[in-house]
């Protein structure tokens, strides 16, 4: 028998479940076994499955970067060398001023992403077989392995186009697949995949609608938000009526089977670590006190406590305390101060989703510094702030703005769903007349008033980047520091290291090579 090295990722994820099942959650693998040892019990499976959801969580901030980085939320304001509280920005500002490249390339070995490529790779092959699982879990498990697949291969290719495929497992003891001696493929062919992908993992769930694990684990509502959002990638690209019909096809099978998915009629309540699994997640990376941390907020997107004393809130103009306003972070990333005002003051998202900070003047009045990511608040422990809420990477949200999307791509109305989204964000405040579609300004163009609403709705989910490129170049040019005559850089650079490693890759088109 071919034998493989197979990389288990400790922690079964258990969520929100009893206190007697949950297992301590670890990012790092510990343990190496071969197939003598292994896939030997329904159990073994179960907890391969685990362990592929537990490397997904680990990729959110490289997720997060690629999806959101480089587009026009995150900057430090002109005039400033660093943040407003005097922190370095650590070459977080190549990201947003498109300075990238092979040694500053933002992202290296592809996020890391081709290890739990090479683990789903495995679990498919073992999975087809074995008799040891249940037909309802393989069924299931099959599901999660293709859609998941099928998620990370998307990544790469909106990200840099031509990448490896890989689809049958590797052996060896570091099972990156960016180092083999391969070239990459296509971006045709990688998108072929992805889409053969999705519809084995739609085949694979069947009629099982069902989530598990609070919504961390993968579903077939997941598989088929990502089909949504690759067909809409695709429609404006050519294709454009039978691709955004698939794409609305898509979403409406989860509104019809998936009747409990709903918006929350509080935009914060989304995110509270008080609702996790709640009724408008589709797809999220889990995070729980005594498990796991988004220890990526703290290290680059929240102030330090000792450094945020000095500046004042926008309600009541409280100085902000240590002991309150403990985020105990890094400044490296500050949100921009033009994004904080393109919001109306009425719309709930604007503070639940970015704070303000200000300056007391001699005089006694208030001038903003700056603004920094407040969506992940976590919880307190010991006088210590724990970013413990979960990381959206689908949401009812989602389902509807690119309902909306497709909508008008068909020549239809997006206002039901646009309206949902907004007079959730306004509440009380809410006026058809004037914050409903068609009545704003923005709303003469619907793909404006779409991406304007994606991004008060998803600010700092990993969105941003990829909803002004799925849109059209033009969109990036017109909302980010990218300019028309750096189309090449719409792409990641590939960093020295993995072109040193794989000889047979070669660098993203535009950038220097060695």
């Amino acid at each position: 028998m071919k034998k493989y090295t197979i990389v288990i990722f400790a922690g079964f994820l258990i969520l929100g479940l009893s206190s007697s099942c949950r297992k301590q959650l670890d990012l790092a693998p510990v343990s190496s076994v071969t197939d003598g040892n292994f896939w030997k019990t329904a159990d073994q499976f179960d907890s391969f499955v685990a362990g592929v959801h537990t490397q997904f969580r680990a990729n959110n901030s490289a997720f997060q970067t690629l999806g959101e980085m480089r587009a026009d939320i995150f900057a430090t304001d002109p005039g400033t060398n660093g943040t407003f509280t005097g922190e370095a920005t650590q070459g977080f500002e190549r990201l947003w001023t498109q300075n990238l490249n092979l040694d500053n390339p933002g992202i290296s070995s592809f996020g890391g992403f081709y290890t739990n490529i090479n683990q789903l790779n495995l679990l498919i092959s073992k999975l087809n077989s074995t008799d040891i699982v249940s037909a309802t879990n393989k069924n299931y498990y099959l599901g999660i392995a293709y859609g998941m697949r099928a998620f990370y291969y998307f990544q790469l290719y909106r990200s840099w186009g031509n990448v490896i495929i890989q689809t049958e497992p590797t052996s060896g003891s570091t099972l990156n697949i960016s180092n083999l001696a391969k070239a990459a493929s296509p971006a045709a062919d990688v998108l072929t995949l992805i889409k053969a992908d999705i519809d084995k993992s739609v085949g694979s769930f069947g009629s099982d609608y069902s989530f598990r694990n609070l919504k961390s684990y993968w579903s077939k509502s997941a598989t088929l938000m990502l089909k949504a959002d690759v067909y809409l990638w695709t429609a404006h690209r050519g294709n454009a009526a039978a691709d955004a019909a698939t794409a609305k096809a898509a979403l409406t099978d989860i509104q019809t089977n998936v009747p409990a998915l709903q918006l929350l009629p509080k935009y914060s309540d989304v995110f509270a670590t008080t609702t996790k699994g709640n009724n408008e997640m589709i797809f999220v990376s889990h995070y729980q006190f005594n498990e796991a941390t988004m220890s990526f907020v703290q290290s680059s997107f929240v102030p330090q406590s000792g450094l945020i004393s000095n500046f004042y809130d926008s309600l009541a103009n409280r100085q902000f305390s240590p002991t309150i306003d403990n985020w105990g972070g890094l400044l490296r990333a500050p949100v921009r101060i033009a994004a904080f005002r393109a919001f109306n003051d009425k719309d709930s998202r604007k503070l639940a989703s970015i704070q303000p900070a200000y300056q007391k003047l001699a005089d006694g009045t208030f001038k903003i510094a700056g603004c920094f990511t407040d969506k992940y608040q976590g919880e307190q422990n010991a006088g210590a702030r724990l970013i413990t809420n979960d990381f959206p990477i689908y949401r009812y949200a989602d389902l509807l703005l690119m309902l909306a999307e497709a909508k008008v791509a068909l020549g239809e109305s997006p206002a039901a769903e646009l309206n949902l989204v907004r007079a959730r964000a306004f509440g009380a405040n809410y006026d058809a007349t004037t914050q409903g579609y068609p009545n704003q300004t923005i709303d003469t163009n619907p793909t404006e008033a779409i991406l304007q609403e994606r991004f008060f709705e998803f600010v700092f989910e990993g969105k941003r980047w990829y909803d002004l490129r799925r849109a059209g170049d033009s969109y990036v040019y017109e909302h980010t520091t990218l300019p028309a005559s750096q189309a090449y850089a719409l792409f990641w650079p590939v960093d020295r290291t993995t072109l040193t490693n794989n000889r047979l890759l070669v660098q993203t088109a535009g950038y220097a090579s060695f």
